[in-house]
């Protein structure tokens, strides 16, 4: 990709706003309502914002939300919605202090808690991105290649129609995805530029939630689905302590907020972002309670940390194979879309923490975007191959970085 080919946003170094130093995650030089196009393209719009917040918000929690209802049962995951009402709570904060400091999510904390305020922020970031990011390439090596984990073995939709070869394995899959498909993907230079592929992932999502939707009414009438529990069975977990691991789950799953602002900064009225963000936070509700629902209802107490693996030649559902294919790859290929996305942030704080002193912005500086994007992409790729299942990395990850994101921190900017 040529860098002619592509314009940014200009993202000024905090010395120019703030102190010396300071990192920011994406600045907007000036106000939102004057942002011009050199190369003439449309102005962002409110849906290319929602279709861009929507695919922050539904990633790969989304696949751990039928294991989060094994565990708390259908009831107690009314969680969804309350967390999503905090989520919407703590934009609503950060935007209306964005508007009197800084135009990042960094340039916030680091105006009510100083340097260190920032740096901490870009930290927590980079993690959560980071393991967010290996979760995707779990899932779609789960899909592709199989998983074992334990006693439970499935296979992947290689493995099903090739067998055993070299070539099916999770380290090639891996790395041809990364290097053929995710690679041109992440060499974006722009957010906006993503809102095509965005608005593809989230009809893929859509397309998963019909699947599945057919696959359980298919089981309603042949006599063989689950029927889901409304409360959790103490009996089946090892300690009552098992119920909190569901917890950093759906916190996890309402983690966006370190794309706010890039994704504002692109808009021409940055007051639609508000709207943008409640529309996303209802429809991401509704993806995440009939995924859960459905995914449990054909599942019951099989269903794994990664609901995709249970959609294999074991699922018991009685329908085609290719039809749980379908359902796999369609969000496989979600998630490839939803990947670049992510990276985009990932990127950005983890030049802001290596590259402070750097008074050129991050995407003119084609070197360091290089050296950044590769070294990034060859590091997930290994942590993927080691790291066997989502959930650890979603319960003990999740129970840190992303809470910190979208409550802790929000509330303390608050109270400073």
């Amino acid at each position: 990709m040529l860098t002619s080919d592509i314009t940014s946003v200009e993202m000024h170094p905090a010395a120019d706003t703030h102190k010396a130093g300071e990192p920011l995650l994406l600045t907007v030089s000036e106000s939102s309502s004057s942002l011009k196009r050199k190369d003439g393209s449309a102005e962002p719009s409110v849906s290319g914002a929602v279709f861009n917040v929507s695919t922050s918000i539904v990633g790969a929690g989304i696949m751990s939300i039928p294991a989060a209802m094994r565990v708390l049962g259908v009831i107690p995951c009314v969680l969804i919605a309350a967390v999503a009402a905090l989520a919407n709570s703590s934009v609503e904060f950060l935007l209306r202090y964005t508007r009197c400091s800084g135009g990042s999510y960094a340039g916030v904390m680091g105006d009510a808690f100083g340097r260190a305020g920032a740096v901490v922020l870009n930290v927590c970031v980079a993690f959560t991105t980071m393991g967010t990011l290996i979760v995707y390439l779990i899932i779609i090596g789960d899909v592709m290649s199989g998983s074992a984990v334990g006693k439970d073995a499935h296979v992947g939709v290689l493995q099903e129609l090739f067998g055993e070869r070299w070539w099916t394995t999770r380290v090639a899959v891996l790395l041809v995805t990364a290097v053929v498909i995710l690679l041109p993907l992440v060499l974006r230079r722009r957010v906006d530029s993503l809102r095509y592929t965005s608005a593809v992932s989230i009809l893929l999502a859509v397309v998963f939630i019909i699947i599945s939707l057919g696959i359980a009414v298919y089981t309603i009438f042949t006599g063989t689905v689950n029927m889901p529990r409304m409360f959790p069975d103490f009996s089946r977990l090892s300690s009552p302590f098992e119920l909190f691991t569901a917890v950093p789950v759906i916190v996890v799953a309402f983690t966006f907020h370190f794309n706010v602002h890039p994704i504002r900064a692109e808009l021409k009225n940055s007051s639609d972002m508000k709207a943008a963000v409640r529309i996303s936070l209802v429809l991401c509700s509704a993806i995440y309670v009939l995924v859960g629902f459905f995914g449990f209802l054909l599942f019951g107490e099989a269903t794994m940390a990664d609901v995709l693996v249970n959609f294999d030649r074991s699922s018991g559902a009685g329908v085609p194979q290719a039809l749980n294919d379908l359902a796999r790859l369609s969000y496989a290929l979600h998630l490839v879309l939803v990947f670049p996305l992510l990276n985009f942030s990932l990127r950005i704080n983890v030049d802001e923490l290596l590259f402070q002193g750097k008074r050129s912005p991050l995407a003119s500086d084609t070197p360091r975007f290089m050296f950044l994007t590769a070294a990034l992409m060859v590091l997930l790729y290994a942590l993927a191959i080691v790291i066997p299942s989502i959930w650890t990395l979603i319960q003990y990850g999740g129970s840190v970085f992303p809470v910190s994101l979208s409550l802790i921190f929000p509330g303390a900017i608050v109270l400073r």
